[in-house]
């Protein structure tokens, strides 16, 4: 398991990479909310009222900021955050 601070502009995200047998399980974490990979369930951080984000295709941090958004909770959306925006600008509305 790999725990890595991201200094973004408007704050510090935690970042957790799990190494799983076939692929990476990544979660980013702003004070507000969080960004998620595939592995990850939008239908119960929807029904938990988080503000979350789904990204895809990732394998580390790097790739996590780099990648569009492809699936936002209404939570995320009530902060401004929409599909296609790189999750690296999402992460900084979350703070």
């Amino acid at each position: 398991m790999i725990i890595e601070q991201i200094k973004l502009k408007k704050g510090i995200a935690i970042g957790l990479n799990f190494e799983m047998q076939h692929s990476s399980l990544i979660v980013v974490k702003a004070d507000l909310g969080f960004v998620m990979c595939g592995y990850l369930d939008m239908a119960t951080a929807e029904k938990l009222g988080d503000v979350a984000v789904r990204v895809s295709g990732v394998n580390t941090f790097e790739d996590v900021l780099a990648a569009e958004v492809r699936y936002v909770t209404p939570k995320a959306q009530e902060l401004g955050i929409t599909a296609g925006m790189k999750a690296r600008n999402a992460l900084e509305l979350m703070f």
